[in-house]
């Protein structure tokens, strides 16, 4: 029978499929368009079971903040093309709104999300049949707070959401969304730090102190000194603030308003 292109095309926008795969699946549907998107989905899901033991390093990193929320996503996918792609980006942008306007409580909550009357999770595999490689929801994570900032590093591989005790001026919370873009700390504060970070650094301090050669009865003294330092280095709050590294973190944020302070914060690179 004969197809005409702009039922092709018509498929090839529902789905994002390609147009040889529209042509055929409308054929297979002998014109029926419903069908034939239900084709174009089946094949999506067995695709994407037979990739389901690629790697998926490469992706997109989004995030967003309004009012007292803020949602970070990372979608990837196999390959540095496909992370570029518009229509990709506007998949994880998709996902991010839907994680903003639910703020699901984990990433399997998000997935279950229904985006125009589909699940996420079926609609990534769907995906990953129409563009030909692994996509998996690697990260989801939110924050919610009495104000909120996000921050995107430029390239969508990294991001970051921050949260506040109270509204602040948006160039200080955008200060600090950067700052913890690229410093990359463990924690808020130090007593923020799990026990098993610092009973490791504490064990490292002594260690290099050992070897150095120092006496047995101030390892103790000399690795609670170097743990100071890992809390000025790893800690936000205590880093040196980037734009002035005279000045802490705390001091630049209390510099413009005494009483602020971070509540909590994300942080998420395809790196990690």
């Amino acid at each position: 029978m004969e197809i005409k292109a702009a039922e092709v095309m018509k498929l090839r926008h529902a789905t994002n499929a390609g147009m040889m795969d529209c042509k055929n699946a409308l054929i297979e549907a002998e014109g029926d368009f419903d069908k034939a998107v239900d084709i174009i989905r089946k094949k999506g899901l067995v695709v994407a079971s037979k990739r389901a033991d690629r790697e998926a390093k490469e992706g997109c990193v989004l995030a967003v903040a309004e009012g007292k929320k803020g949602v970070m996503v990372s979608l990837n996918c196999e390959t540095d093309f496909v992370a570029k792609n518009e229509n990709f980006i506007n998949f994880t942008r998709q996902i991010l709104d839907c994680a903003l306007a639910n703020m699901p409580a984990d990433k399997e909550a998000l997935l279950a999300l229904n985006i125009e009357g589909r699940s996420i999770a079926d609609q990534i595999a769907e995906q990953t049949g129409v563009i030909g490689e692994k996509l998996e929801l690697a990260y989801y994570g939110k924050v919610e707070a009495e104000a909120t900032v996000a921050y995107i590093h430029p390239g969508n591989k990294l991001a970051t959401v921050i949260g506040f005790n109270k509204e602040a001026d948006n160039q200080v919370k955008r200060d600090v969304a950067m700052q913890a873009a690229a410093m990359a700390p463990v924690s808020i504060d130090k007593d923020d730090v799990p026990a098993d970070i610092v009973a490791h650094e504490l064990e490292i301090g002594k260690e290099k102190a050992r070897e150095e050669g120092k006496p047995e009865n101030m390892l103790e003294k000399i690795a609670q000194g170097r743990l100071n330092k890992f809390f000025q280095e790893a800690t936000l709050l205590n880093q040196a603030f980037v734009k002035e590294p005279k000045e802490t973190v705390k001091t630049y944020i209390q510099s413009h308003d005494k009483d602020l302070t971070v509540t909590s914060f994300i942080r998420f690179t395809l790196n990690d």
